[in-house]
């Protein structure tokens, strides 16, 4: 139990007035938003562009797009690595300086990625080419989350902590819309030809201006008082480490948890945006531009209610919410790709929307849920591994499977029985989870550091 002085000496109301939460939670998602812009550019230009120039031609329309989404998964396979990497630094040197360095990497890899000659001009080195500057970006990003969120998270008010630590997850989608947007424009504005010829490089080439304005506003923050207080003891003790192998070999519970909690969202989250677009433009052969637009709007829909759960998340609970939104997703593929067969642009915007709704009700608990499975002296260790080492079974693997099940059966039943499957795995983690609903960071510090002295005095 925390005592109050405790919970006065965390609470950023006491040591930082709202306008320094509101800097940190501002330099976290313009971080966040430009990581995704960038992620999720690369996901649509998978579906509607790489497929067409970055490969051999093939009379079978889905080998394209797999092949395309096979070089989508090499920045999933990064992102653990980067996890890692940034995980094992970010605890040792700081939550700041990796976050800088994480936007400048994935900026620099996305711009270069708009600079790539075709198939047809270069032949198998283009695929190549994109592979590594895949892998570079799904390393930047890999190391990006973490930081982000445990910026926030350390910073928050422990009664807040779900809302605060939300915004992050809501800039995922505010980064979706923007890359979404600029295709959109670029569709409208461009013929199919020049659009495919050039116009498709200038969205990748935007990253620079991006970029530049989300380094500069992560140079007007610091580090939490708790990192900064912790950081020095472990510099102080010997009893004390950090990093990838430490925080497996003393929470393991916390990395499976995180991971089972991170299964089925991520799989839904892919499922709704990424896969969608291949079976509205491939299977029932909508206009991109519309399905484009149609994915605008439910990227702002999606912004909205990650916060809002979030603040829920700290009235009604933890694992109330996300059992919810694991409950309610594993109903989304028997409701929503009939929803798309409809043929009539609400209803199939009402099933995107519902799919990132169930998706929200995970998702925005999961930093402030993350933060609290772990001590401060391996937390970004810990929640980069759970969160990022599922993302190559789930969320890489979601649309190849979800096309490849297609192209077998040429029905959605079977991707939405995967996606049950999915849910139900997840369904075990939430119900193994503890509730820690406005528990202390440093409660949490505390118990970590009464089992170091008990192992020390065992010895």
């Amino acid at each position: 139990m925390s005592t109050p002085a405790r919970d006065i000496a965390h609470d950023p109301s006491r040591d930082n007035d709202r306008k320094g939460l509101g800097r940190v939670v501002t330099a976290a998602m313009a971080g966040t938003v430009v990581e995704w812009y960038e992620f999720f550019l690369y996901a649509t230009a998978s579906t509607i562009v790489f497929n067409l120039i970055m490969f051999p031609p093939s009379d079978d329309p889905y080998f394209p797009i797999i092949s395309a989404f096979l070089t989508y998964a090499v920045g999933f396979i990064a992102r653990p690595l980067g996890g890692i990497v940034f995980g094992h630094f970010g605890d040792k040197y700081g939550r700041k300086k990796m976050l800088q360095f994480a936007i400048i990497l994935v900026g620099v890899a996305t711009f270069l990625m708009g600079c790539l000659p075709t198939f047809e001009q270069i032949g198998y080195f283009a695929p190549a080419a994109l592979v590594v500057l895949r892998f570079f970006q799904g390393f930047a990003v890999g190391g990006e989350w973490g930081g982000g969120v445990l910026l926030v998270a350390e910073h928050s008010p422990n009664k807040e902590r779900g809302f605060w630590s939300s915004w992050p997850q809501a800039a995922v989608p505010a980064g979706n819309l923007i890359a979404t947007l600029v295709l959109l424009v670029l569709q409208w504005t461009l013929s199919d030809e020049d659009f495919l010829g050039w116009g498709w490089r200038i969205a990748f080439w935007l990253s620079v201006v991006i970029v530049a304005i989300g380094y500069y506003i992560r140079t007007r923050v610091t580090d939490a008082p708790i990192y900064q207080q912790v950081r020095d003891e472990v510099a102080e003790s010997k009893a004390q480490s950090y990093g990838v192998v430490e925080v497996l070999k003393r929470y393991p519970k916390g990395v499976l948890t995180a991971m089972g909690l991170r299964f089925a969202e991520n799989i839904l989250y892919y499922l709704v945006v990424t896969f969608s677009i291949v079976y509205l433009r491939t299977y029932l052969e909508y206009d991109v531009s519309r399905i484009l637009g149609l994915l605008a709007i439910a990227h702002v829909a999606h912004f909205i209610f990650v916060p809002i759960v979030g603040r829920f998340v700290d009235t009604v609970g933890r694992k109330p919410m996300y059992m919810a939104g694991t409950i309610l997703g594993a109903t989304w593929g028997f409701i929503a790709f009939p929803m798309f067969e409809s043929g009539n642009d609400i209803v199939i915007l009402l099933a995107i929307i519902l799919g990132l709704l169930f998706h929200a009700l995970m998702y925005a608990g999961q930093p402030a849920i993350m933060a609290e499975l772990f001590p401060t002296r391996m937390r970004y260790s810990g929640v980069s591994l759970g969160y990022q080492v599922t993302s190559i079974v789930a969320g890489s693997l979601a649309p190849i499977i979800a096309t490849w099940l297609l192209s077998q059966f040429g029905s959605h039943i079977p991707v939405a029985i995967y996606l049950v499957i999915a849910c139900a795995i997840t369904l075990i983690a939430v119900l193994a989870l503890k509730e820690t609903k406005g528990i202390s960071l440093h409660d949490v510090d505390d118990v970590d550091r009464q089992r170091l002295l008990q192992e020390k005095g065992t010895v």
